[in-house]
């Protein structure tokens, strides 16, 4: 990893103990950052296990929708 630039490694849909398996192979080597799953009833577990950073994709996609529109008048 390292001889191709990267920092970070991201864990995705991991389950707490292989997150925390996860973690304790990489050493603090590389920045980790746990995704998937990530919700605020979880968010305290995820961060337990020693991850550096939590994506939380329900931001964007569980977002409630607002429909707008806007009529332009040239005149």
């Amino acid at each position: 990893l390292a001889c191709g630039g990267f920092h970070r490694i991201m864990f995705d849909n991991f389950s707490l103990d292989d997150l925390r398996r996860a973690v304790a192979l990489v050493n603090q080597r590389y920045e980790t950052e746990a995704s998937g799953g990530v919700r605020l009833d979880t968010v305290r577990a995820i961060a337990e296990t020693g991850v550096e950073y939590i994506s939380v994709g329900a931001l964007t996609h569980s977002a409630p929708a607002l429909d707008i529109s806007m009529d332009i008048s040239l005149e």
